[in-house]
């Protein structure tokens, strides 16, 4: 036993095995057990010493690979090719691997931060596909009108802008649309920038308070009103960063009323820490002294509201809208309110008055008013300019959390494709990354008037309406959520930026 005790996982005589993992791990972090990816995963997210994320680590084996070739073909320079017919082909093939990303580069991002399901392996993303060896990563390719930032580069560095840009904590869905120009411009905003958000300090500090007064709210009802309903928003709070986005961000395009609907999920959230809500008002329903003022049958998360706030394009109107019924069927009232609003402003292209749809993953995908509303979304009569819809994805719905058993899309947003809609799938745990997707979307919305998704992929850490145990229809899911820290990881790494930029 003090043999055993005294050795380590970490000794010399396992490097071999340790440095095989580590090579299949940077290759596909999904093949390796969970531990270990656990492990090399805390390995790649030490922060540099100008306080942003250190780039992840490359593969090594490759590289040596690929040395090795060149050294046995005498060419240990970089080729810039073209040309003969072989290397033209090969340029053909960089441009098709730079099509296959755009197509299914969502389907490898980083989405789920539960880390559920293991990646699935798709051979057009692999330069293998295109006959292309490892003597081939160090040659220089022209990416001229395919890709954003550079004309040419080392397929290496082609490879690695690819997925930085389309398999990071953001999942594009917008190949299907068929207007070029829409496509242009998404694939523009998203390469230039490799959907990576840069914001300023005083931006970072705003989505570290909206975190902050999101979880906070949280778990004082959690603590002073134990047991009772409220459809908590914990494990989705970067949903209140993405409200927030959407509310100062139209501000500056001009919008001056937001008409807003949503079912239960993180209602009360919105209330105060959205549309301000006195938070004592809040706290005096869930006490009972306000209950006579609600109608029959009627429950304090169905409640609506008003409110004007400021943004940095002066005030605007806000309006929840009430919903006694349940779920989708608030979608057409929201709609219609929209356009009434913008008929009596004479708003004919939708640019002051904007509707937001919130949706439960779930619900989106099974409820037929969805479809219904959407097919109405580009009709002159009663389109509103486009509106922006918010999935509040905690990848169960009621009580099924596998796919398989829920729908039979992969997506629980693959309707809007019926409108052509873009979809940015993001993964929750990263709050910048969600706030990115946002103003992405506001942006697109504002540009071509039509209707775009944001898909906050994250989980609910209580049941259903807090009086169920969920970890007896899905145990393997909740035993992830509980290990999952307390506070979520979003608030930790935007703490942990905040401070790196001497704001707190």
């Amino acid at each position: 036993m003090k043999s055993f005790q005294g050795n380590s996982y970490l000794f010399g005589g396992n490097a071999p095995y340790v440095e095989e993992l580590y090579e299949s791990y940077l290759n596909n972090p999904g093949s390796v057990s969970e531990q270990w990816r656990s492990y090399f995963d805390s390995m790649q997210v030490v922060p540099a010493a100008d306080g942003n994320p250190q780039t992840r680590d490359i593969a090594h084996a490759p590289i040596v690979e690929s040395f090795a070739e060149r050294a046995k073909a005498g060419t240990l320079q970089p080729r810039v090719m073209g040309g003969d017919a072989a290397t033209a082909r090969k340029q053909v093939y960089v441009q098709q691997l730079i099509a296959a990303y755009r197509f299914l580069g969502s389907r490898w991002a980083n989405l789920d931060p539960l880390k559920r399901q293991e990646r699935a392996q798709i051979p057009e993303l692999e330069t293998a596909f295109y006959d292309f060896t490892e003597g081939d990563q160090a040659n220089i390719y022209s990416s001229a009108n395919a890709f954003f930032g550079f004309e040419s580069a080392p397929l290496r560095e082609i490879l690695g802008a690819l997925r930085e840009t389309y398999c990071g904590n953001i999942g594009a869905e917008f190949m299907y649309i068929s207007d070029p120009a829409q496509k242009r411009w998404i694939q523009e905003r998203l390469e230039s920038s490799r959907a990576k958000p840069q914001f300023s300090d005083e931006k970072k500090k705003r989505i570290l308070d909206r975190l902050t007064a999101a979880e906070g709210l949280e778990k004082y009802l959690h603590t002073r009103y134990v047991g009772q309903k409220r459809f908590s928003l914990e494990g989705g709070e970067s949903f209140i960063a993405s409200m927030d986005e959407i509310i100062q961000h139209g501000g500056t395009q001009g919008i001056q009323e937001f008409v807003i609907g949503m079912a239960h999920r993180g209602r009360l959230n919105v209330l105060v820490n959205t549309l301000g809500k006195m938070p004592s008002e809040l706290f005096a329903e869930f006490e009972g002294h306000h209950a006579e003022d609600l109608p029959s049958g009627d429950v304090k998360y169905h409640q609506g509201f008003s409110s004007d706030v400021s943004t940095p394009g002066g005030p605007v109107h806000l309006s929840l809208a009430f919903n006694p019924s349940h779920l989708e069927i608030v979608n057409p009232v929201v709609e219609g309110s929209a356009r009434a609003r913008q008929d009596r402003r004479g708003d004919v292209e939708g640019r002051q008055v904007l509707s937001v749809v919130v949706h439960g993953d779930a619900a989106f995908a099974g409820q037929g008013v969805v479809m219904e509303t959407l097919n109405l979304a580009q009709t002159r009569g009663y389109g509103t300019g486009g509106t922006v819809h918010i999935v509040i994805n905690n990848q169960i719905g009621f009580t099924t959390s596998d796919p398989r058993d829920s729908r039979s899309t992969i997506y629980c947003s693959d309707v809007v494709k019926m409108i052509e809609a873009p979809v940015l799938h993001v993964n929750g745990d990263d709050p910048e990354a969600v706030v990115f997707a946002t103003q992405m979307a506001m942006d697109f919305r504002a540009q071509f008037s039509k209707d775009v998704v944001v898909d906050i992929v994250c989980f609910r850490k209580l049941g259903h309406n807090e009086q169920d145990t969920p970890a007896l229809t899905q145990p393997l899911m909740y035993k992830r959520i509980g290990e999952h820290p307390r506070h979520p990881q979003a608030l930790c790494r935007q703490a942990r930026s905040a401070r790196a930029s001497g704001l707190g």
